[in-house]
């Protein structure tokens, strides 16, 4: 399976807060779960981290870890 790359509008607009990513410095994202469907664009990392915790993204999607457990991914 392949993903390919192509560069966004010139106009294209963050996800989170509708500014024109290429005003910032843009993040392209795709949920690769889902098989890699469209990308989502964010101006900057701040837009990417409140939308990812305003979402709940990372519930589940990260290794669990017990001083008392060996612990793994």
């Amino acid at each position: 399976m392949s993903t390919s790359i192509a560069v966004p509008d010139a106009e294209e607009e963050c996800a989170y807060c509708e500014s024109h990513i290429f005003d910032h410095n843009p993040i392209c994202v795709r949920d690769c779960t889902d098989k890699c469907g469209s990308p989502k664009y964010f101006c900057n990392y701040a837009c990417l981290s409140t939308y990812i915790a305003e979402n709940d993204l990372t519930m589940g999607d990260a290794c669990e870890w017990s001083p008392d457990e060996s612990g793994s991914c």
